[in-house]
């Protein structure tokens, strides 16, 4: 599952707990089961009534989802495991009570269900990122290279040639893209636009626009860069890089949805020449965040 229940899901285990057990002993003994600590268990108030119980549990857990989010998942699974309802329908009125915990269980499972793919998708990200780091130290020539495209940069940051500068930086990148094998296309103009360089990722198309001003980019430089790419092929997406960050009127412009750009900085860079992630689990990283969220910005911290 996700880092966080939603309150949606939230509110549908409390439904589920609250039907798949109609009498609190047998509601007890299964929360024993599936939870760690009987203290806590323990200290509930077992007179009051079923629902209040079990909404007295989940938003003890919910309120700190940092501290209990294996709790959580692990409730969710158990409840989401069960598919028999004998034991209710042995009851008085057993019948409708074993649809609506049947009922309820299905609807726990719906809010779930998209929480679990995106939990697939980190760990993937995950093994993918432990994978290139492995890769990575133990490729000396490219650590190598690696290092000396470092230097370029450093040797960039104190120039004072701010419009070489720029020109350098294209240079640095390309030589970026190319050692992370994503078959760079050098600086190019089309119908009289101007675009810093292209790359290939995971059968997508990238543009890539590099700034290095003083002031962070705005929203019209984001909106130029924007026009640009939307006139490509539809697979086509755009990488802005921009050494000292954006300003939030930009950010917010282009977060709104039917984004095509995503954005890097300095931070990130830095992140990449020194090793702390590879180039393309960054770029896959920040095109999921935004696919998902909206956000075309995500700080290099949040990353890591």
């Amino acid at each position: 599952m996700a880092k966080r229940l939603t309150p949606a899901a939230i509110i549908a285990l409390k439904e589920a707990l609250c039907s798949i057990y109609w009498y609190k002993a047998d509601l007890r003994g299964f929360l024993q089961q599936c939870l760690p600590n009987r203290a806590f268990l323990s200290s509930l108030n077992w007179d009051n009534y079923k629902r209040q119980l079990v909404s007295d549990l989940v938003d003890h857990l919910a309120c700190d989802q940092e501290k209990y989010l294996g709790d959580l998942t692990r409730l969710c699974h158990e409840v989401c495991s069960v598919d028999t309802f004998g034991h209710l329908e042995q009851l008085d009125g057993g019948a409708e009570k074993a649809v609506r915990a049947r009922s309820a269980v299905i609807q726990l499972k719906s809010l779930l269900e998209p929480h679990e793919q995106i939990k697939k998708e980190q760990d993937d990200l995950a093994e993918r990122q432990r994978r290139a780091a492995e890769k990575l130290r133990s490729s000396a020539a490219v650590r190598e290279k690696l290092e000396q495209i470092k230097n370029r940069y450093m040797a960039l940051v104190i120039s004072i040639d701010a419009q070489g500068r720029g020109f350098e930086l294209e240079k640095v990148m390309y030589d970026l893209f190319e050692l992370f094998d994503l078959d760079p296309k050098a600086s190019f103009r089309n119908t009289g636009e101007q675009i810093d360089g292209a790359f290939s990722l995971v059968g997508t198309d990238f543009l890539f626009e590099a700034k290095w001003r003083k002031e962070p980019s705005d929203a019209g430089h984001l909106d130029a860069f924007a026009a640009k790419v939307r006139r490509k092929l539809e697979n086509t997406l755009g990488v802005f890089l921009s050494i000292n960050g954006f300003s939030p009127d930009g950010i917010s412009a282009h977060s709104s949805g039917g984004t095509v750009i995503v954005l890097m900085d300095g931070a990130d860079l830095m992140a990449v020449l020194e090793e702390r992630m590879d180039f393309v689990t960054l770029l896959l990283r920040k095109k999921r965040h935004a696919a998902q969220t909206g956000e075309i910005y995500l700080p290099i911290h949040r990353v890591l």
